[in-house]
Formats: structure tokens, sequence, C-alpha cells
């Protein structure tokens, strides 16, 4: 009897022991964008394998065209992987639909403080964090020194000396007289009707005075999108086409780079090829300051936890190993994006003080608006995409705006106002 005793006690122990040790199996998903992003995440997974041997990462790349379509297509057959990566924006459409955890509770307040208030604004629904990134955006006027020195213009040095509104309409005239240049600025409309029509072009309404929705309520964009100063953003911007100060079909994505334009709106992925284009001709400015101020945008991936994940503990472990700064530099060399925390900015070439890039730090400690923070915004960024296209092709913009309203109103109410409770 005793020895069966001790025995079974040995079993149990056994049992216990290899419970304790048995490895944890965690999948990642991540879009497949440029090569060496992938690089640098592959490498991140197969170093945190190596650096322990209680959890086990295996990341899965995801085609970025269809990636929001596969994860909501894997949310609803309940196949969703443990960690996921997802485009900032959709943070909200995805924490409403319970496909992820919450972080707040693996964040200290020092670790908050240290990402850029930009990247908590993106990740932050309903009073919790759902997602945090690894880098952040930039986006403004990267600017031929040389054509702006020949008009006389005067150069930017940082959000606050930007060009007023009637200052920058005089340099784009003047621009426009230079033999050389075709359009004065290039805005990357070559890259289609998308999410780059959103991101880039909405913080122009912004700065009129006007939103994709009000941001009180998130119910509606009445008043908002179309109201006076929204017809106004959308005015302005069309005379730019149609006066010929910007290309309404441009060729190809060389126009910057080959002196047909003088300035080019564009965000940080811009900057290698350009400063091999222009060298020291290569200036960055801030946007200018329209009537009712500075807008510029910001918001990319970000990480996250799924709902389904059922060690998020041990996820966050690894989320926490890719977000330490120096983790996070390796990805910013190599993607050019901003670094998302303070403490990575000052490790970063590009972005410290003094660095090429440094004003995209500033904008986003200023002046950057995040992407409407709604589970309605797939809809919103769709609508208003088509609006702005329709605007360049010179349609009535008073139209199209109040359309565009309809459309997302409409939205919202057929959501019952997509209601939320964790």
């Amino acid at each position: 009897m005793k020895r069966i005793t001790v025995l079974l006690t040995l079993a149990v122990f056994v049992l216990l022991s290899a419970m304790s040790f048995a490895q944890i199996e965690l999948t990642v998903w991540y879009h497949d964008g440029q090569e060496f992003e992938r690089a640098v995440i592959r490498d991140q997974i197969e170093r945190f394998n190596a650096s322990q041997d209680r959890i086990k990462i295996t990341g899965v790349e995801i085609p970025e065209g269809t990636y929001t379509q596969q994860v909501n297509a894997a949310a609803l057959a309940g196949r969703l992987p443990d960690i996921l990566d997802l485009d900032g924006p959709t943070v909200a459409n995805f924490a409403w639909g319970y496909y992820l955890h919450p972080l707040d509770e693996f964040m200290t307040e020092e670790l908050i403080e240290d990402f850029l208030p930009s990247i908590i604004q993106q990740g932050l629904y309903h009073d919790n964090i759902w997602a945090l990134g690894t880098f952040d955006s930039g986006l403004g006027f990267y600017a031929n020194k040389s054509y702006l020195e020949r008009v006389g213009a005067r150069i930017p040095e940082g959000v606050e000396d930007a060009w007023t509104m009637d200052e920058f309409m005089e340099i784009l005239y003047d621009l426009k007289e230079l033999p050389e240049v075709t359009y004065p600025i290039d805005f990357k409309i070559n890259y289609g009707v998308g999410e780059w029509f959103t991101y880039g072009f909405s913080p122009f309404w912004q700065a009129f005075g006007a939103d994709l929705i009000d941001r009180e309520s998130f119910m509606t964009a009445e008043g908002v999108l179309n109201g006076p100063e929204g017809i106004a953003a959308g005015e302005w911007f069309q005379g730019l086409f149609t006066e010929g100060l910007a290309h309404p079909n441009p060729p190809g994505d060389a126009e910057f780079v080959e002196g047909r334009a003088a300035l080019s709106w564009v965000g940080h992925w811009a900057y290698v090829g350009y400063n091999e284009a222009l060298g020291d001709d290569l200036v960055l400015v801030p946007p200018p300051i329209f009537p009712a101020g500075q807008a510029a945008g910001m918001g990319s991936w970000a990480w996250s936890i799924t709902s389904v994940c059922e060690d998020p503990a041990a996820a966050w472990e690894f989320l926490e190993f890719i977000l330490q700064p120096e983790e996070i530099v390796k990805m910013t060399n190599a993607n050019g994006a901003v670094p998302s925390r303070f403490s990575a900015v000052e490790l970063s070439e590009y972005y410290k003080e003094g660095g090429p890039l440094e004003l995209f730090v500033e904008q986003l400690n200023t002046i950057a608006v995040e992407r409407p923070v709604t589970p309605a915004y797939p809809t919103i960024t769709s609508v208003f995409a088509n609006a702005v296209d329709n605007i360049i092709k010179g349609g009535d913009v008073k139209a199209i705006l109040d359309r565009a309203v309809r459309d997302i109103d409409r939205d919202i109410r057929d959501n019952d106002g997509y209601p939320f409770e964790w």
C-alpha cells in the first residue's frame, strides 16, 4: 500500500512537472509588407524563440491586399490567431467585433508615457488600449530647395514656422512659372482611390475646421463633413487641380524626383528615394496654416492580442520583446517609419533631435489627427476616398459631400450606432 502511494505521488509530481514545463505555442499573423519589414519580423520571432524555451511563436504572413478580409473571415470561423498585426484605423472595428483583448492590464504608466501620444490615441477605444505599434507614420511636404530659392520662398524651420495659406498659394503660383515645373504639387494621385486618399487628404479638411465625423458623438457626419468649412476645404482642394497647381492624373511615381513637381505631399516612406535623387536639395516642410490651423496624418500598423488567445500574458511577453526601443529601431531603420516610443526616437539617426526627419516627430506631438477611432471607419474611409476622387474630377463639391454624409450616416444607423460593452 505504501509503495502504491509513493508511486502515485511520483506520478502526480511528474505530471505536474510536465504541465508546468509544457511549451506554450502561439501563432502570430502579420501583413506581408515590404521584404525588409518581413525580414525584421522573422528575425525577431526567431530571436525571441531562441531567448527562452517556454513560449514558441509561429509567424504567418498574410497578403496585405486581403489582410482585413482574411481577419474578418477567420473571426467569423472562430480561427483567429493569438497575436494579430492590424492597420491602425481598423482597431476600433476589430475591438467592437470582440476580436481583441485589451492591453491595459499589462502596461505601466511609465510605459504608456514613453509611447508617442499618437500611438496611444490610435489604439484607444472605449477607455481601453487595444493595440500598440512599433512605428507611426509621418506626412508632410517634401520640397525641392533649389526651386523654392528661385522663387524667393522662405523655408519653414518647424511646425510653428509654417507657411500661411496665402503665402503657400503665392508660392504655388510662382513655382508654376518655372519652366521645369509642370505642376507645382505632386499629391501621389497615382496611388489610386483608397486609404491614401483619406490618410493624405482628410488633414486638409480638418485644417479648414471640418472633419469626417462628429467626434463628440461619433453618430453623424452631418454638418461636419458637409458644413461650410467642409465645402470650403473641398472647393480649395478642387481648385488646386482645376488651376493647374496639382496633377489630377500623374503618369507615375517620379514627378518629384525628375523635377516636374516642386513639392510632394507624401509620407515618411518616400524619404530614402527622394534623398537619393535630390540630396542637399531635399527639404521637409510642415503643412501650411489654413483657416482653422494645421493638421497632418498619423497612424500605421500595430500589434494586438486576440480575444481567443488562451494565454494573453504569454502573448504580451512577445509583444513586450518587439516593443523594446532597440527592437523598434531595428524595424524603423528598415522601413523608415517614425519610432513609436520616445526612448526609441533618441536611438534613431533619422528622427532624433537634429535628424533629417525630426519634423515628423514634432508633428505627431502637436498637429497630427488620428483617423476617426470608430467601428464605422471602414465605411467612412471608403465613402470619403470616393468623394475626394469625384471632387478632383470636377464634381459639385456640396452635392458630393452631402451624398457622402448620407452614406456614412446610413451605415451608422444600420448598425444601431455600433453599441459596445466589454
